[in-house]
């Protein structure tokens, strides 16, 4: 019952989720998760869409300079082990798969970079397979409503999610659990009283103790 309530209540708070990462071609995409670690899309999208108008295919971006990649990114941290990541995964899809993403987490984990989380937003939105990454907003949404402990590392609350959410799409999921986490069960200052899931929520029961004493 508290799964089906959850779901709904993300189903009418977001019914039409998607990726909020831009991007156009399979590789885009690919390239704007494994550079979105540690940041925010926001300030992903800012960059990507002057790296992929510079070099607007993976021959270009294979090719492009390193140090050109590293002042394109340079706001979003990291800059010089992503912009390393950029042309390398560039120049192992076209050497291995012909320019396309394959539908193979297996050869996506391997790429530089990409790591299980990447590998599932990707299968995830561009095949359609029924995974479920885990990020930060996931992760504390998660763990707010009980649906996995506060120790949990971010593989252990992928598992519980696919078990206790077994029967839903989990790529759909994932797109409403970021959302709500994003603009709703916010790190800091979580919208709480207006949630309609505040009775399953360790957050909001540990605030109304604190209150009371």
């Amino acid at each position: 019952m508290m799964i089906e309530k959850i779901v709904n209540y993300l189903d009418t708070l977001f019914p039409n989720p998607r990726c909020e990462l831009n991007y156009t071609k399979d590789y885009e995409l690919l390239i704007a998760v494994m550079l979105s670690a540690q940041t925010t899309d926001k300030r992903v999208n800012m960059v990507t869409s002057v790296l992929f108008q510079k070099y607007p295919t993976l021959e270009d971006l294979s090719k492009a300079p390193l140090e050109d990649v590293i002042s394109i990114i340079r706001p979003i941290g990291t800059y010089e082990r992503k912009a390393r990541n950029v042309i390398s995964i560039a120049s192992s899809l076209l050497k291995d798969q012909k320019g396309a993403v394959p539908n193979d987490r297996d050869y996506l984990e391997s790429l530089s970079g990409v790591g299980h989380k990447t590998a599932n937003v990707v299968l995830s939105n561009l095949y359609g397979e029924n995974c479920i990454a885990v990020d930060t907003h996931v992760s504390r949404v998660s763990k707010r409503l009980g649906l996995a402990k506060e120790k949990d590392d971010v593989l252990t609350v992928e598992k519980k999610l696919m078990k206790k959410m077994k029967g839903y799409s989990l790529g759909r999921l994932h797109h409403q659990l970021v959302l709500f986490g994003r603009y709703h069960c916010k790190a800091m200052a979580p919208l709480c009283s207006n949630c309609q899931l505040s009775s399953f929520c360790l957050e909001y029961q540990k605030k109304a103790k604190k209150k009371e004493t």
